[in-house]
């Protein structure tokens, strides 16, 4: 049997468990045909380069899939029937990839990134305190002491 990854895109208006509804139909697809999918990733509502059928937006899916090559045809000729399915890719690959695909992992380090810049962020103006605002601070005290000497010059 040959290696496959495939990719489609859905529409947007539609919902996540509408896409989990397709992908149910072309996993039993693949494996009527006498395959089995390895792998299957759900990238989320992702933007678009460019509009696609009128949409901005797409729900993204991947699928790692070791089949023969009539089952594979016949999702993609499915895939294509589906009005639901914007747009899809399939290629042959040598070897299929056990871990997360590069865009789950980018996922995670944004979320990391994230949480590490703003924790920098909040530590930051503590640790480094303009020097130009120390006057600023000693100015209502200023303000205080010539309202005392104000006061006391008019008793």
């Amino acid at each position: 049997m040959s290696l496959y990854e495939c990719v489609f895109m859905a529409r947007p208006d539609i919902s996540p468990t509408q896409v989990d509804g397709l992908i149910e139909t072309f996993t039993n697809i693949i494996s009527e045909g006498g395959g089995s999918i390895e792998k299957t990733e759900y990238w989320g509502l992702r933007n678009l380069a460019y509009r696609v059928k009128k949409n901005r937006k797409a729900h993204y899916v991947l699928f790692n899939i070791d089949s023969p090559s009539p089952a594979v045809k016949e999702m993609e000729r499915v895939m294509g029937l589906n009005e639901d399915v914007l747009r899809t890719m399939t290629l042959r690959v040598d070897e299929l990839e056990t871990e997360p695909s590069v865009v789950m992992r980018t996922r995670g380090e944004r979320r990391g990134r994230r949480e590490d810049e703003e924790s920098s962020r909040s530590d930051a103006p503590k640790a480094d305190a303009p020097k130009a605002d120390a006057p600023a601070a000693d100015a209502p005290a200023k303000a205080e002491e010539a309202k005392t000497e104000e006061k006391g010059g008019d008793e």
